[in-house]
């Protein structure tokens, strides 16, 4: 199992960008696939982004796509979500997920491990 403490969330302008951090301990992410979820306010939680052991990467293309990046860094054993260009509609709770094996998917059931999530407000 591994924990997953998210960070970085805050708020921030409409235009802006923020860098959301998930921290992973119990054990190495090197081969987990990892993703970034959101959920709005009376909204069902959302797909944001994945990524998995190897750097295929998968986007939600209707919402972030081109303004969001997921990356890894194995060594610090943590993933990031670079937002730029931030709407209010991505407000929301950004929680991170892991899963065992290499495919990459958009769906919450197959990720295994998540964090409790940060907050993201983007005032217009």
């Amino acid at each position: 199992q591994v924990q997953l403490v998210e960070s970085g969330g805050g708020l921030v302008q409409a235009g802006g960008s923020l860098r959301l951090s998930c921290a992973a301990s119990g054990r190495p992410i090197s081969d987990r696939t990892m993703g970034w979820f959101r959920q709005a306010p009376g909204k069902g939680r959302e797909f944001v982004a994945a990524l998995n052991w190897s750097g295929r990467t998968r986007y939600n293309a209707d919402s972030v796509k081109g303004r969001f990046t997921i990356s890894r860094d194995n060594a610090k054993n943590t993933i990031y979500l670079h937002m730029d260009s931030l709407k209010p509609e991505d407000t929301a709770v950004y929680y991170c997920a892991a899963k065992r094996g290499p495919t990459v998917p958009a769906v919450q059931n197959e990720f295994d491990d998540w964090g409790q999530g940060t907050q993201v407000t983007v005032s217009s």
